[in-house]
């Protein structure tokens, strides 16, 4: 006997009816798509969002938004939309464009559709109901969605600046023929501890440097974790080939490392930069009296 198809569920008839209430609003969005765009428009400037930007650029980013975001409410899916919430970001965010405003833009629109389906279905209060119950979870989904792209293209941004900063603030130098300086200024963590290795120790091999002059006079403080890297850079240049001298050692940095018992044995110390200029200048075998560099002699 042929089998008789089960009734569908009520969970079934939910979703089928949801999907059909969402196609009708599309239909609706799609329609009236100029008018609800420039209203959107409109309270986004009333609302002083994005002011970075002109009135023409605004108006053509909430067109491509609407229209994203009307697409998301059809398919389902916010791949496209999600992709396009990042190339956005990655435009505004350097313009100085904040996450509140994008958020804001965004919870805007989803504020400006419910009016416009308030006037809509006001005769039908039942028809209403399940409309909105229908379009608040998928508008919600996409707020959250251009949301979190934001943010993490920001947080990209953010790490790309600190990367470059972190490069600025602890550069190489080459000082002449195989001497290299790393002058480092400010506060040393780990992180940055290993990045100023990795730094130097390219450096050392592009350069093919004999002599490094690690200064540290403007290092305020360091700790343990940083000390024993320091010490560890050093080895790791004289690996390289390359011998290292540390200048600018405070007497409270020095007394930290006798407290904490860094093993100082394979540090060369100088007292300030000139000094270690002049060392350096001596292990490489050149003249300190002004007259003409000797032959370079290796010291290794």
């Amino acid at each position: 006997m042929p089998q008789v198809p089960l009734p569908p569920t009520a969970e079934q008839e939910g979703a089928s009816d949801a999907a059909s209430l969402l196609h009708e609003l599309v239909a609706y969005l799609r329609q009236s798509r100029s008018e609800l765009r420039e209203q959107w428009a409109l309270r986004i400037t009333d609302a002083r969002l994005l002011t970075v930007m002109t009135a023409d650029e605004i108006f053509s980013e909430v067109t491509a938004v609407y229209d994203n975001y009307v697409d998301a409410l059809e398919t389902g899916s916010v791949e496209t939309l999600q992709a396009y919430a990042r190339d956005l970001s990655e435009r505004i965010i350097p313009r100085g464009v904040e996450t509140h405003e994008v958020l804001g833009i965004v919870l805007l629109l989803r504020d400006v559709l419910a009016r416009a389906l308030f006037v809509k279905y006001e005769h039908d209060g039942g028809l209403l109901t399940r409309i909105l119950d229908a379009y608040e979870p998928a508008a919600n989904r996409i707020a959250v969605t251009v949301g979190v792209s934001f943010v993490e293209e920001r947080e990209r941004v953010i790490r790309e600046q600190q990367e470059a900063i972190r490069e600025l603030s602890t550069p190489v130098l080459q000082v002449r023929d195989r001497l290299l300086i790393l002058p480092i200024i400010g506060v040393v963590d780990p992180r940055r501890a290993r990045q100023l290795t990795e730094q130097l120790l390219s450096a050392i091999q592009s350069n093919r440097a004999r002599v490094v002059v690690i200064d540290i006079t403007g290092v305020a403080s360091i700790d343990l974790t940083v000390a024993n890297h320091l010490v560890q850079t050093v080895e790791a240049a004289r690996l390289m080939g390359a011998s290292a001298i540390i200048t600018g050692l405070s007497s409270e940095i020095a007394q930290t490392l006798v407290d904490l018992g860094v093993d100082l044995s394979m540090m060369r110390t100088v007292g300030d930069l000139q000094g270690g200029l002049e060392e350096a200048e001596r292990l490489l075998g050149h003249r300190g009296d002004g007259g003409e560099p000797a032959a370079e002699r290796s010291t290794m």
